[in-house]
């Protein structure tokens, strides 16, 4: 009896080794696709506060560093983000049937008012169907 014990193998076979590199080879596999796909949300991300950021700047001095006139105007940031400002009169006055209001001098002033379009668009990779594109838009007014 003492002879069957002592003959008996310890470790693994080789069918044992070969499912637990297939089950580990499966498993990084898994990991690292979601890991690329984290990449990919985190980089999309990072575009799109750039992009917001880009839209807001413009938005914020459309009117302030120039005079609001109707229009567009295009340009590009950073050589990846193309931008178009665009802006239209707003008849506050017809359509909502309001009458302009006096100055300190007892003479009405017309209000001018704009409605303001900042588009950012910027493309993902190659082709025109991975573009991306953040729209933002305002009413801005001034004193005539």
């Amino acid at each position: 009896m003492n002879r069957n014990k002592q003959n008996k193998q310890h470790g693994f076979s080789l069918l044992e080794i070969l499912v637990a590199f297939s089950i580990l080879s499966l498993s990084l596999g898994i990991l690292l696709n979601i890991f690329s796909s984290g990449v990919r949300t985190a980089v999309l991300s990072e575009d799109y506060t750039a992009a917001v950021q880009i839209a807001e700047s413009l938005l914020a001095r459309t009117g302030v560093e120039n005079e609001l006139v109707e229009g567009e105007l295009s340009g590009e940031e950073y050589e990846k983000y193309n931008w178009t400002i665009s802006s239209y009169p707003y008849e506050v006055y017809e359509q909502h049937n309001l009458e302009p209001p006096e100055n300190s001098t007892g003479k009405k002033d017309k209000l001018k008012v704009f409605q303001v379009i900042v588009t950012v668009a910027w493309n993902e990779g190659e082709g025109d169907e991975n573009e991306r594109v953040v729209q933002l838009n305002t009413l801005k007014y001034s004193f005539n």
